[in-house]
């Protein structure tokens, strides 16, 4: 009869884990002053030590905040190719990548200090986002509906542009409206 107990701790404790991430990354993502860890915990429905035993620190949060992002991303490619044309899942992982760019914000300050100490690898999440661009690129490129010169870096580079642009306050520009114009560039001339 003692078995059960501990398989229902670890499902509490992984939904508890799952409510904290899921949270930690819409409050992150909100503009604003950085959020206490007592805000996130109490927004999630657990108590701070059950915060605090799975992520000891501010910067353990964020961390797992921005990997569970960058998995999204990574595995988002694979997933929105196996349902869609390279072109429209090209389109749709772009909005993934603004969701991305978003979650950073109320984070900015602590991953900055996280990236700068190593203790986030810069390089390796670069990588991984370049080859998720790049298999789409690929997969269009086979298929005709994107152009065969354009690089992952070069699309990686434009979405930086796009969202740091569409997001100034003031701007009349909206991060949809470019990333479409963007997606029109990236089609071989005389695609419909």
């Amino acid at each position: 009869m003692t078995e059960p107990e501990p398989r229902a701790t670890r499902a509490d404790a992984a939904r508890n884990r799952e409510q904290l991430l899921e949270v930690a990354t819409r409050v992150l993502a909100s503009p604003g002053e950085e959020t206490s860890m007592r805000a996130i915990a109490r927004e999630a429905g657990v108590g701070i030590a059950t915060l605090y035993r799975h992520f000891p620190t501010r910067e353990s949060l964020v961390e797992a905040v921005y990997r569970d992002q960058v998995v999204r991303l990574t595995n988002g490619a694979r997933d929105l190719l196996a349902e869609a044309a390279p072109a429209v899942a090209l389109r749709r992982w772009m909005d993934l990548f603004g969701d991305w760019i978003a979650t950073k914000n109320g984070m900015l300050d602590t991953l900055l200090t996280m990236i700068e100490s190593d203790v986030v690898g810069h390089a390796r999440t670069r990588d991984e986002l370049l080859n998720a661009v790049s298999s789409i690129l690929d997969a269009g490129r086979a298929a005709g509906d994107l152009r065969p010169d354009v690089t992952a870096e070069e699309v990686a580079a434009s979405l930086i542009g796009i969202f740091t642009v569409a997001h100034q306050p003031g701007h009349a520009v909206t991060a949809d409206r470019l990333l479409d114009i963007l997606l029109d560039g990236l089609r071989p001339q005389g695609h419909p």
